[in-house]
C-alpha cells in the first residue's frame, strides 16, 4: 500500500476525528511502519487506548489485555512490537521465550502494576498460607510469577469462580476486587483483621489490595449524573477499574473490547465511555452514526507514550527490547496458562 493509500484509509475513519493535516503525516509514518514490519516479519499489537491514527494503521490485531495475550500466543512472527505499556509486552515475552519483543517506549508504565512487587505478593502468601492467588494481568512479570492464576477485567470473575476455595487473595486493584466480590457473591477483606473476622453469612473472603488505576480512579458518580441530565437516553459503560459506586451508577461494566461490542450493537442515540478517552476516537470511528458524549478528558500517560513515531524508531533500531528471567518466566507462564484455559 502507498502513502496515498494509507492516508485515503486514514481520512475515511477518522475525517470527524483528526486534523486532515495531521493525517498525511500519520500516514507517512504508518506506510514505513508497514514496510519494515514486513521486512522484519513483526507482528504489531495494538491495545485500544492506543491514539487514532496508531490503532487503525499498523497493528496486525488490536484489543483488550486478554485478546492481544491470545495474538501473542499464537504468532508466528520473528518479533513482535507490543503497542501498549511495558506489563503487556512482558505478558507477550512470557508467552513467547524464543521470539524478539520490543516495546515503542521505555517509559510506558502503568500505575497500578507498580503498586505491588513480588514482594509484597510473598508477605500476602505467608500471612495466608495454602490460599490461591489471583494476580490482575496489570502487574509486572516476577509478581506473575508468584501467582496461582492470572486474570484480566474481562474474565476476573470466571478466573475467581472457577476456583474452588473458601478464601481468595486478589491483587492489586482494589475496585476491580470489590466488584468482582459483588459479582461472584464474596465478601471483600482489605486488611489482615477483616480477614480473621469470621463472615456472619457463610459467605466467601476476597482478600484485595490497596491499588488503583489513576485513570479510571478519576470517574466519579458525579460525572455519570452529570451525563444524565443533559442527555436523558445515555448509556453510560464504565471499566470494572471504576470505582463500585460508579459501576453501580453505569448501564453497564465490562473490559475495554466487551465495551466496544457493547457500543456496535446498542440502539441507544448516544453513549457515555468511563474509561481512557483515547478509546472513545477509536470507536466513533467504527461507529460515526452514534454519538459519543464528550464528558471524559482523562488521559493515561503511560499509554500516550506509544506513538507511530516511537513505533517506526523502534522497528528501524530493533530498541527496547523485553526481556524477562528464565526462573521467573517459566513460573509466571503457569499463571498466564491456566487463565486462558478458564478464559
Amino acid at each position: 500500500m502507498s502513502v496515498r493509500g494509507v492516508f485515503d484509509e486514514l481520512k475515511d475513519k477518522l475525517r470527524d476525528v483528526v486534523p486532515e493535516a495531521e493525517l498525511r503525516i500519520k500516514a507517512e509514518l504508518a506506510d514505513a511502519i508497514l514496510r519494515l514490519k514486513r521486512e522484519r516479519n513483526a507482528v504489531i499489537l495494538g491495545h485500544n487506548y492506543m491514539e487514532p491514527a496508531l490503532f487503525h494503521s499498523v497493528p496486525d490485531y488490536t484489543g483488550d489485555s486478554l485478546e492481544l495475550c491470545r495474538a501473542a500466543a499464537r504468532t508466528s512472527a520473528e518479533t513482535i512490537v507490543f503497542c501498549g505499556v511495558r506489563f503487556m509486552a512482558e505478558t507477550a515475552k512470557i508467552l513467547n521465550p524464543a521470539k524478539t519483543v520490543l516495546i515503542p517506549s521505555p517509559d510506558a508504565g502503568c500505575s497500578l502494576a507498580a503498586s505491588i512487587d513480588a514482594g509484597d505478593v510473598r508477605e500476602l502468601k505467608r500471612r495466608f498460607p495454602g490460599v490461591p492467588v489471583v494476580v490482575y494481568i496489570n502487574t509486572y512479570a516476577d509478581v506473575k510469577a508468584e501467582a496461582d492464576y492470572c486474570c484480566t477485567s474481562g474474565n476476573a470473575v470466571d478466573v475467581v469462580r472457577s476456583i474452588e476455595s473458601d478464601t481468595v487473595i486478589f491483587v492489586p486493584d482494589e475496585y476491580l476486587a470489590a466488584n468482582v466480590a459483588g459479582e461472584v457473591g464474596m465478601r471483600l477483606c482489605r486488611t489482615p483483621a477483616e480477614v480473621d473476622r469470621p463472615a456472619s453469612d457463610g459467605r466467601r473472603t476476597l482478600i484485595g489490595w490497596p491499588g488503583r488505576c489513576e485513570v479510571h480512579d478519576r470517574f466519579r458518580v458525579q460525572d455519570v449524573e452529570s451525563a444524565r441530565r443533559q442527555f436523558p437516553d445515555v448509556l453510560v459503560l464504565a471499566h470494572p477499574e471504576c470505582r463500585p459506586e460508579v459501576i453501580e451508577a453505569a448501564d453497564f461494566a465490562g473490559s475495554t473490547s466487551a465495551m466496544i461490542r457493547r457500543v456496535r450493537d446498542t440502539d441507544a442515540a448516544s453513549y457515555l465511555l468511563l474509561t481512557e478517552c483515547s478509546m472513545g476516537d477509536n470507536i466513533i470511528a467504527e461507529n460515526p452514526q452514534k454519538k459519543l458524549v464528550r464528558i471524559c478528558s482523562v488521559r493515561c500517560p503511560h499509554m500516550n507514550e506509544i506513538t507511530l513515531e516511537q513505533t517506526l524508531a523502534t522497528l528501524e533500531k530493533k530498541r527496547y527490547e523485553i526481556d524477562v528471567p528464565e526462573p521467573i518466566r517459566t513460573r509466571a507462564a503457569r499463571s498466564i496458562e491456566r487463565m486462558l484455559t478458564v478464559a
